[in-house]
Formats: C-alpha cells, structure tokens, sequence
C-alpha cells in the first residue's frame, strides 16, 4: 500500500461499547494481558484483506480527505498496528499515525500512571507501534497527528521514535498537503500547526467509524484556559450530513454514537441549547436505529434546560430493558468557584461562576431522574490551587454521593493558555487531595459495581460481567488499606 493509517493499540478498541472503559486505556501496565485485552481494550475487527471493518473516526476523516483530493482508495490501508508489516511494503510512501497519548503526558494517563508507578498503556503501545521493523526497513515516512500530537512535537524526540513530521492540530487540509509532499519527494517540515478546515470542508467518512461516532460539531467556544485553543472555532454539521455518516455507520453494525464537546449544544448560536434542533437531531437518529449514544456534553446546558434532558430520554426510552441508560463523560474539574472565575468562566455560561457548585449539583439530580450516567472528570492541582480550594470540591462531592455516576480525578496538565506551566503529580498533593482522590475512587468503585449490577448491559451479559465485578471487588479490597490512610489527608506512596 501506498498510504498506511494507522494507530496505537489503545485507539483500536471499542472498550466492549462502554464508555467509561475507554479510561482503561490510560492505565498503567499492571493488568494480566488477557484481562486487559479482553475486557477492557478488544481488539478491532478485521476485514478479509486485513483491513479494519471500523476505525478511529480521525482516521476515516483523513482517508476521506484522501479520496476526496484524488487519491485512490485501493492504495491507502487502515491497519491495526498488529498488521503493518503485511502493509508496509516497498511502495509504502508514509505512514500517519493517530494519537491521543503517545508519551502517556495525558490527564488520565499522568495521572494514573504517576499514582501507580507505572508506565501507562498509552506509551507502551505507542513505542511498540513505531518499533515495527517493517517502517524503517522500508524506508516509509512518518507523519504522526491527532490530540495527542503536542506531546511529541520535540525534535529529539522525534528522531528518537523515527518521526518525520507532527501536525499539531486538525489535519483534513493539512495531511493531504504533506503527503502530497511525500509524493512530490519534497522535503517535510519537522512541526506543522493543522489548518483549521472550514466546516464544507470537512469530509464525509467513506467507511464506519468505532462505535459508529460521528462528529457533529467540532470545537466548543467556551475557552477554558486550560484547553486546546484550537477549540474555540466551534461549528456544527448539519443533520442531513449527520444521517449520511449514520447509514454509513448501521451498515457495519448496530450503533451510532453522537460526539461534540458538548452534545446539547448542536446548532446553538450561544451557550443556550436550541432545544428544537438538538430534539429533532435525536428524533432523526432514532429513525435510523435505537441504539443511541453520546461522547460529551456539559452541566451548565443540562441544567438551562433541563426539560430538554427529559425529552431525549423519552425519544430513546432511556429505562426500558432494551435501552436502560445513556453515558457520557462530562466535566466538573472542581467546586471552587474562584477557580472557577480563574480558568473556566465560560464552562458555567450562561450561569456565573460562583453558582457552579449548584449547577453541578442540579445537573446530576436532573440526570439520574432521567437514566443518565455521567462520567465526571475533575481537574487536581490547578495553578494556585489551595486546600480551601480542593476543601470546596471535596464538599460537593459530598452532595454528589447519592447519584449514580463515576467521578474521575485527573492531574493538571499544562496545554492551552497554561502550557507554560507546570505538570501537576503526587508530590504536589496537598492532604485534601489524598481526601478528594479517596472520596473519588470510593465513588467510582461503589456505582461501578452496582451500574454492572443492576443494569441489563448487553455488552457484558454472562462472564464478561462476572469478571468485571469480581476485578471491581479485588481493586476495591487490595485499595482499601490505601484509601484509609488517604482519607485521612496522608498520602499512601511515603513508605513505599
């Protein structure tokens, strides 16, 4: 092939249709491979030819813009990385790789890995897919992109990794530019920052996506100083290009999943949900199958219309033996509302900052009467953070005990406005953050055993699920010792 894409093995997973296996993927390299693979990061599958039957939806924009630009699609492969040699040849021109997390730099993947000493899967995979003797035997150039880009945009340690050129940012106009480079045998800048494309310019997929996500809106506008820039073009697809990348989708299986920063605010001219257009987006979707889901959305639209919540519920039937529930990850990042006013004034609009707290709480009150699980992230080590501070989010994760979610505590990580400073870790932690990573994880552990209980899951019926549970119970048991001491503000690593 003359155009291979490709990804780490983290990325070529459907996490068994859960979302909130999908942060397994950033854990640290302790779990028995089988378990691991099994269970929490399956392998994709496969064409005859070798090729995925789905793909990173990153990739199949990339391949798209390919075609679209007058390259032949029987000359470009998406290959899980266990199959590039059979790819990689010696009409190979470039290799593009998607990454999310190649130096395990992620908030997740820092996060966990730092607490657990460990190196995350991220990067092990990550180097294991550039050491495929296949790339430099072959000569291929490498370009590598997607949201993890940034990490590895440093020339020695491209050199290191065998990197030709890192598109930070978006890459539809981009890719094609370069590798028309590739082709023309001109040279490849070292760092390129990714046009942003113009929504018309956005391509169709020509083939599925995992878990049939489909891109409906592309940016956020809400400019948290803590996120990528890039993220404040925020512009929406319009439905009859959303239902063509659906059909493309339910030809290859059964579900669609909607993706956008914040799935309420589909054609929103302002941080307002325009409950018409969202409500007729799902009821257009449910004619195409019943099998529904969502990547993100955000407190503040939940809670400015909540009877909008109530309405998507009933149009999928959220609480029936056939669709139980719906889940998505959304943001708290914390329950200080100075820090709030700080790094994130326009994550609350169009409420204030000093309301977050009881918007959060609202939020979850209105999700759980409707079937909504949230997957709740929270952001440890802000820049100026205070114990008053952390006190705060340890307060409303007290009021947040009673609703059915998970609460993921993620380290600072310095990217957007903030990239100048510094990575937050477990030196840092102040004795309120040991309460807050305890209080979190007791949550997430408690919910996850009885979500797994108590919800008719078809993606893990019979031993899968009796796996899951007994993994759930072991963690929780072997934690135990470590969450007692952090629950009294002592960190749990001094003696180790």
């Amino acid at each position: 092939m003359e155009i291979v894409l490709s990804a780490d093995r983290t990325l070529m997973s459907n996490y068994n249709n859960m979302t909130f296996l999908g942060f397994a993927a950033c854990a640290p390299k302790f779990l028995p491979k089988i378990i691991y693979e099994k269970i929490f990061c399956p392998s994709l599958k496969e064409e005859k030819d070798g090729q995925l039957q789905t793909a990173h939806c990153g990739q199949r924009k990339i391949q798209a813009a390919l075609i679209q630009s007058g390259f032949y699609e029987e000359n470009i492969a998406v290959a899980a990385p266990s199959q590039l040699s059979r790819f990689i040849g010696k009409d190979t021109k470039v290799l593009c790789i998607t990454t999310h997390d190649p130096l395990g730099k992620g908030p997740a993947s820092s996060t966990f890995s730092d607490l657990g000493g460990r190196e995350a899967y991220t990067r092990f995979y990550f180097r294991k897919l550039l050491g495929n003797p296949s790339i430099k035997k072959n000569n291929v150039k490498v370009i590598v992109g997607g949201s993890g880009a940034w990490q590895i945009a440093d020339e020695k340690l491209m050199n290191e990794y065998g990197i030709d050129c890192v598109v930070i940012g978006e890459g539809e106009i981009t890719a094609v530019d370069l590798i028309n480079k590739v082709f023309n045998s001109e040279d490849l800048p070292k760092i390129v920052e990714g046009t942003v494309v113009p929504l018309e310019q956005i391509p169709l997929i020509q083939k599925p996506t995992i878990n049939g996500i489909i891109e409906i809106c592309r940016g956020c506008g809400r400019g948290c100083r803590f996120c990528n820039p890039t993220m404040m073009n925020f512009r929406c697809q319009p439905l009859d290009y959303i239902k063509k990348e659906a059909m493309i989708n339910i030809k290859a299986g059964k579900n669609i999943t909607l993706h956008a920063e914040d799935i309420l605010r589909y054609q929103a001219k302002g941080f307002i949900p325009d409950e018409k257009a969202v409500i007729k987006l799902f009821k257009e979707m449910k004619k195409i199958t019943g099998d529904i889901g969502i990547s993100h959305f955000a407190f503040s639209s939940v809670v400015a219309k909540p009877k909008l919540i109530e309405e998507i519920t009933e149009i999928l039937e959220l609480g029936s033996k056939n669709n139980p529930l719906i889940s998505g990850q959304v943001g708290i990042e914390t329950g200080s509302s100075n820090l709030v006013d700080k790094y994130m004034k326009g994550k609350v609009k169009p409420f204030k900052p000093e309301e977050w707290a009881e918007t959060v709480i609202q939020g979850n009150k209105i999700l759980s009467d409707n079937n909504w699980i949230p997957v709740e992230t929270l952001i440890m080590g802000l820049p100026g953070e205070t114990s008053s501070d952390v006190r705060k989010t340890i307060d409303l994760l007290d009021e947040l005990s009673k609703y059915k979610s998970l609460i993921i505590p993620l380290f600072f990580v310095p990217i957007g406005k903030l990239k100048d400073k510094k990575f937050f870790n477990k030196n840092q932690c102040l004795p309120e953050h040991w309460e807050l990573l305890a209080q979190s994880i007791r949550h997430s552990l408690k919910w996850s055993y009885r979500i797994l209980k108590e919800e008719p899951l078809d993606e893990f019926n019979g031993l899968k699920k009796i796996i899951l549970n007994r993994i759930i119970k072991i963690m929780e048991r072997r934690m135990n010792p470590y969450l007692k001491l952090m629950e009294q503000g002592i960190s749990p690593l001094k003696n180790n």
